[in-house]
C-alpha cells in the first residue's frame, strides 16, 4: 500500500486548528537557487528531510524485497504519489520578486532517498520565466500556511547557488523567528480586523516562514 504524503501531510485541511500550535510533521529543508549562464534565476531545487515519525509511516510495506533497505525502484511509487498530492498545494513553495508571486512549473526530476533511517524528497521547481535578480530581490518561502508541517532551513547552509551568482548579489536565509518576534507578530495580528490581509496578498503562514533571499546591490 502506497503511503502518500497525503497520509500525514495533506490532512492539514481538517487539522488546521490544533496544528497551529503543534506541527504534526517536521521537515528540514535545504535549497539551491538555480541560475542560468546569464545569472538569471530559473528554478529552486529543494531537499526535504523528513522526521522519523513520518518516515516510519510512509515506508510501511515499501520494502518489497524485504532486504531491510529502500531502493530507488521501491521508492518510486511513493514519490509519484507524493508529487501528485503536493501539486494541489503548490509544493508549499512561493517565489516572489519585488513582492509579486511568480509562476512555477511542475517538477520533472523528483526522487526520494532513504539514508540513516530517514526519508528525503528531492525536486526542482522550474520558473515559468527566468528572473533577473538585478531587477529586484527574489524571495522564496517554503512553508505550510496551516502549520500542520514545520519547515525549517538552517541559516548558514540552508540555501546555496546552483550556478554562478551575478557580481554584487548575495544569497541568504533569514533566521527562524525568535519567541519575542513571534509574540510581536501574534500581538500585531490580534489588533487587526477579520478582513485584514498581509501585504502582497500573502497568507498568514507567510508571516512566520523563513525567507530565502537573493538580493543585488543597486
Amino acid at each position: 500500500m502506497v503511503r502518500q504524503i497525503g497520509y500525514e501531510l495533506m490532512a492539514l485541511a481538517v487539522m488546521a486548528a490544533p496544528a497551529l500550535a503543534h506541527p504534526h510533521v517536521v521537515v528540514g529543508v535545504t535549497a539551491e537557487v538555480v541560475l542560468d549562464a546569464a545569472g538569471k534565476v530559473t528554478g529552486l531545487r529543494q531537499h526535504w528531510h523528513f522526521d522519523k515519525g513520518y518516515t516510519d509511516s510512509a515506508l510501511e510495506d515499501m520494502d518489497t524485497n524485504h532486504d531491510g533497505t529502500f531502493s530507488a525502484e521501491e521508492l518510486q511509487p511513493l514519490t509519484a504519489e507524493n508529487m501528485k498530492s503536493l501539486k494541489d498545494y503548490d509544493y508549499f513553495t512561493v517565489i516572489r520578486q519585488k513582492g509579486e508571486a511568480v509562476a512555477i512549473l511542475d517538477p520533472a526530476d523528483a526522487e526520494q532517498t532513504w539514508a540513516k533511517g530517514l526519508l528525503s524528497l528531492h525536486f526542482t521547481l522550474p520558473l515559468a520565466k527566468p528572473l533577473d535578480p538585478k531587477d529586484g530581490e527574489v524571495v522564496a518561502k517554503v512553508y505550510d500556511p496551516e502549520f500542520f508541517i514545520s519547515f525549517t532551513l538552517p541559516e548558514r547552509e540552508g540555501a546555496s547557488a546552483k550556478g554562478t551568482l551575478p557580481a554584487g548579489c548575495t544569497l541568504s536565509v533569514k533566521p527562524v523567528p525568535t519567541d519575542a518576534e513571534l509574540d510581536s507578530t501574534r500581538a500585531m495580528l490580534a489588533t487587526k480586523g477579520v478582513d485584514w490581509q498581509p501585504e502582497n496578498n500573502e497568507d498568514f503562514g507567510a508571516l512566520f516562514a523563513q525567507p530565502i533571499s537573493l538580493s543585488c546591490a543597486s
